[in-house]
């Protein structure tokens, strides 16, 4: 466990925790090579905020780092839908582009 990561988890069920510290843990979780752990804590952070399109993002990609292929193609399409409900077109735009990815990696198994 990082430094960064022990000081954000004290954060945890203080007023402070919301869907961006959660967002914030994951992407540590990720830096750190821990996809698992980085996968929960996305996952807090779109049942917090089911439009938080960066974190859907963020979930995807460490379902698919987790080897979960399946699970990463459906977070991506809900990010995908958050990120064209709130307008972020990058954002929308980039899912899609790894949601292909995937489809076609399935595709050929």
């Amino acid at each position: 466990m990082t430094p960064l990561i022990a000081t954000l988890e004290k954060l945890l069920g203080t007023p402070r925790d919301g869907a961006l510290l959660r967002y914030s843990l994951g992407n540590e979780y990720l830096k750190s090579g821990d996809a698992a752990g980085a996968v929960a804590y996305f996952r807090e952070a779109v049942d917090r905020d089911p439009d938080y399109s960066a974190a859907w993002k963020q979930l995807g990609k460490a379902l698919a780092e987790s080897g979960r292929a399946p699970a990463a193609l459906d977070a991506y399409r809900c990010g995908i839908a958050a990120a064209q409900k709130k307008g972020d077109k990058q954002a929308g735009k980039e899912m899609l582009v790894f949601a292909r990815r995937i489809e076609k990696d399935l595709a050929k198994r």
